[in-house]
C-alpha cells in the first residue's frame, strides 16, 4: 500500500513495520485535520496484510503532540450541545488502533498532553525518552475535562486516584513517573529509547500475524470479561491457534533445532526469535 496524500504523517513501511512520523508544525497541534488523517491511517493500515506493527513518533524533538486545538474547542463551546450518537475523531483513532488485530506503539521524546496524551493512551504501548518525554492531562487547568478518553483509560490503565492525581493536578508527568504509574510501558535513556522500541516492533513483526491478533484480543478479554469468562475465551483462542499453519510450521522448527533441551531453553528468548517466519 502506497500511503499518499498525507499532510500531517509520513509514512515508511520496514519489515513489517509501519513507521508512522507525525509532522504537524510548529508544535504538533492535534488539529481536527490531523484526527482525520489518523483516522484514515487507522482504516488502511488494518485493510494492509503486508503490516503488523505501526510504530508512532515525532519529527518534532520536543513535541510528540501538544494537545487539541483549542481554538476548536472555544468555537465549540458557543455551540449548542449535541446528542452523543458517535465517537469523535480522535476517539475513532484511538479506538481503532486499540482493536485493531495489530499492534501499535508510540515512541515518545516530546511533550505529549491532552488530546495528544489521549491519543496514546488508545495505542498499546508508550515507551518514553527520560529527561526528555512529558505527559499530561491539563485540560480541568482551563476550565475543562478530558475529552478524548482520558477520563475512561486513564483509571482502567493507573487505577482510580492516581488517574485522579494526573486529571486533577494537570501537572507534568515526567517519563520516571509516568513509568512507576503505568502510563508509560518503559522509561529509557535517549540514546536507548530508538534501538530498544524499534527491536521490539520488528520482533514482534517477526512472529506470524495470526498469533498477534489472537493474543492481542485475548490480554484486551481480561479488562472486557469476567475471569471465568476470559478463560473460557482464552481457551478457545488458543484452540484456534494451534491449528494454523504458521503455528503448526514454527512448532515443528522449534523442536527440529533443539527445542525441551537444557541447552536451548537456558537462553529461549533468542531461540524464539531465530526461528523465523516459516511461511515467507
Amino acid at each position: 500500500m502506497a500511503y499518499e496524500g498525507y499532510e500531517f504523517l509520513k509514512i515508511r513501511v520496514d519489515r513489517a513495520v509501519a513507521h508512522v512520523t507525525i509532522d504537524n508544525p510548529p508544535i504538533n497541534l492535534l488539529t481536527l485535520e490531523l484526527s482525520a488523517e489518523l483516522v484514515r491511517l487507522a482504516g488502511e493500515i488494518v485493510a494492509d496484510d503486508s503490516v503488523k506493527v505501526i510504530l508512532f513518533d515525532s519529527v518534532n524533538p520536543d513535541f510528540f503532540i501538544a494537545h487539541f486545538d483549542v481554538s476548536v474547542l472555544e468555537f465549540l463551546g458557543s455551540q449548542p450541545i449535541p446528542p452523543t450518537t458517535e465517537l469523535h475523531d480522535l476517539n475513532k483513532a484511538a479506538e481503532a488502533f486499540r482493536r485493531m488485530p495489530k499492534v501499535s506503539i508510540a515512541k515518545l521524546e516530546g511533550r505529549t498532553r491532552g488530546g495528544g496524551s489521549e491519543f496514546v493512551l488508545g495505542l498499546d504501548m508508550r515507551f518514553g525518552a527520560i529527561g526528555k518525554a512529558v505527559l499530561a492531562q491539563p485540560e480541568v487547568g482551563v476550565g475543562i475535562i478530558p475529552g478524548g478518553g482520558g477520563t475512561q483509560r486513564l483509571p482502567r490503565l493507573i487505577g482510580q486516584a492516581r488517574a485522579l492525581e494526573v486529571v486533577l493536578g494537570c501537572d507534568d508527568f515526567p517519563a520516571e513517573i509516568a513509568e512507576r504509574y503505568g502510563y508509560i510501558n518503559r522509561a529509557l535513556p535517549p540514546d536507548e529509547l530508538t534501538p530498544f522500541v524499534e527491536d521490539l516492533a520488528h520482533r514482534i513483526a517477526g512472529f506470524p500475524a495470526e498469533a498477534i491478533a489472537l493474543a492481542k484480543k485475548s490480554v484486551q478479554n481480561a479488562e472486557d470479561l469476567p475471569m471465568v469468562e476470559g478463560l473460557w475465551e482464552e481457551s478457545l483462542l488458543f484452540a484456534q491457534s494451534l491449528q494454523t499453519p504458521s503455528a503448526q510450521a514454527r512448532m515443528k522448527k522449534f523442536m527440529e533445532l533443539g527445542g525441551q533441551t537444557r541447552e536451548v531453553e537456558l537462553d529461549l528468548s533468542d531461540m524464539v526469535k531465530a526461528l523465523g517466519d516459516p511461511e515467507g
